[in-house]
């Protein structure tokens, strides 16, 4: 796997926080908790338009224990989402943005979207 490029632009919102090297995603776990992860524990991430197959209705949680989803009210109105599968195995976070473009763009210049 190539080396991560670091990033110096950051992005916050009421779903996840980017960092230089980080992915909050807010309110991940029961009672509002949320989860950091490194970037280099991330293998690399996939967006997909929102349908049933890839989350669109799943607001928090998982319905298959495949892929986790932070909580966010407004999944089935959003444009994309995004699904990161991480280096360890295990479950794969399903997460969405307000202003999905500029998360795409954040990402992809780290190196963590590919295509």
């Amino acid at each position: 796997m190539p080396a991560l490029k670091k990033i110096d632009e950051q992005y916050s919102d009421a779903l996840i926080t980017i960092t230089p090297n980080t992915i909050v995603f807010h309110d991940y776990y029961f009672l509002g908790v949320g989860k950091t992860v490194l970037f280099g524990e991330i293998d690399s991430i996939t967006e997909y338009e929102p349908d049933i197959y890839h989350g669109k209705w799943r607001i928090w949680g998982s319905g298959s224990f495949g892929i986790w989803f932070p909580l966010d009210w407004d999944r089935p109105k959003r444009d994309r989402i995004f699904i990161a599968k991480l280096n360890k195995k295990g479950v794969q976070i399903g997460f969405t943005a307000q202003d999905s473009a500029k998360v795409d763009e954040i990402l992809r210049e780290a190196g963590l979207i590919k295509g």
